[in-house]
This record gives structure tokens, sequence and C-alpha cells, in this order.
């Protein structure tokens, strides 16, 4: 009897171990089943890309921009005072208009050209699309074929930024000068180019007198686009995209 109780004793311990080490093997898997089963963090959305939404819309129709009375002062017997709509894939997008008169022995020649930039997310806002488009058309302006003695200004009061090109020319045989206006109004870029020549006898006009004369046209330009822009809300409010949509 006194044998059995340790052998015994020894039994009861031996066996108790497993027990123990059943009992942490099971608390282990509890606590890796609630880790498990704990939501994961989600990380965190990449914001989406958006641009400025741009001012203008649409393109006023371009022909009616200047009025007949100015048309009258600029480009005197003018063979059409509503002018000639040049084609266009799409006037809502790009738009021109010509003139053309001689008076007597005096040539004009008169056009405006519209061009409207839409915000893109893959290009940018439409502002600053027009910006790098209307220094494009003054470097052109400038370099253009047959010009000479360019002279370059920036001018105040039309639009949001106005660059001006003086040029030279000669046309079988007979002195042009030539004014280009380079305009922009927030999305829209006017590019008037007015020329002139005194054919025959008559002199070769005054190039700062031309001048003056296209800054009037610009600025009625500018001022029929707003105008237009208001009566069919076309401008700003909801106008333009954020997204890529064209």
């Amino acid at each position: 009897m006194h044998r059995t109780a340790p052998r015994l004793a020894r039994i009861f311990v031996s066996a108790a171990v497993p027990v123990v080490l059943v009992a942490g093997c099971s608390s282990d898997s509890d606590k890796d089943s609630k880790d498990s089963a704990s939501p994961s963090k989600s990380a965190t959305p990449s914001p989406t890309p958006t641009v400025a939404a741009a001012k203008y819309s649409k393109l006023p129709a371009v022909c009616p921009t200047l009025s007949a009375k100015t048309i009258d002062e600029l480009v005197p017997k003018a063979q059409s005072k509503k002018g000639k709509e040049l084609p266009s894939s799409d006037a809502n997008q790009s738009a021109s208009c010509l003139w053309t008169g001689l008076n007597g022995f005096k040539y004009r020649q008169l056009s405006v050209s519209l061009k409207l930039f839409r915000s893109e997310v893959s290009l940018g806002s439409g502002d600053k699309r027009a910006q790098a488009y209307a220094a494009d058309q003054a470097q052109k302006a400038a370099t253009s074929d047959g010009a000479k003695n360019a002279k370059t200004g920036q001018v105040s009061g039309i639009g949001d930024a106005a660059t001006t090109v003086s040029t030279e020319s000669k046309k079988d045989g007979d002195e042009f000068r030539n004014q280009t206006i380079v305009v922009r109004t927030a999305n829209v870029v006017l590019t008037l180019e007015y020329n002139g020549a005194g054919y025959e006898d008559e002199k070769t006009p005054d190039p700062k007198a031309l001048l003056k004369d296209a800054q009037t046209g610009a600025k009625e330009v500018v001022a029929s686009i707003e105008k237009d822009a208001e009566k069919s809300g076309a401008s700003s409010a909801g106008s333009g995209s954020s997204s890529s949509a064209a």
C-alpha cells in the first residue's frame, strides 16, 4: 500500500500534463480565429481627378459678332455686310467669317476666327488650353508666309489677354499692311486679322490706323461672345466639365 500510493501519484501527475498543453493550444487557436475574423482596414481610395470648369460651353454665330455699322467703317463697300462664314467641321468648336471690300482703290480684308476649348481631365482646363493656343496663333501671325518687319505688343482692356502682331507683305507688286489681334477670353480664343492695301495710285494704309480699327473690332467681338453666353445661359454655372467628356 505504501508503494502503490507514490506510483498512483506519479500517474495522476503525468496524465495531467497533456491536459495543460491541450488547453494552451486551444487558447492560441481561439485567438488566431478571432484575429482572422476581425475586419481588415480598407485602403484609402484615391481622389477622383478634377479640372476647373470652362466658362463658355458654346460659340456664338461668328458673322453676327460684328455689326453692320462696324463693317461699314472697317470694310467700306464690303461685298456682303453679313460676311461669308467659312466651312467648319464643328461650328460650335471653331468658326470663321470673312469680309472683303474695295472702295475705289482702297482694299480692306477682315476675318474673325473663334475657337473654343473645353475642360478635360486628360488635357487640362479650357482656360489653360486656350492660353497655349493663343500664344501659338500670335507666333504664326509673326512668321506667316511673306510677313516681314513683325512687331508684337500687348493690349489691355480686351478679354483676359490680347496680343497684337503688325506685319508688312507684298502681293502682286502691291504693299499690304497687316494687323492681327489674338485675344483670349476665358476658354475662347479670337483671332482677328485686318489687312489693307492701296491699289494704283492709292496710298498704302497707315498701320496705326489699321491697328486702332482692329482693336475696335476685337472689343466688339468679345462683347458679343459675352452677350450671347448670357442670353443662352451658356456661361460659367454648370458649363464645362470636371471629367474627360468633351
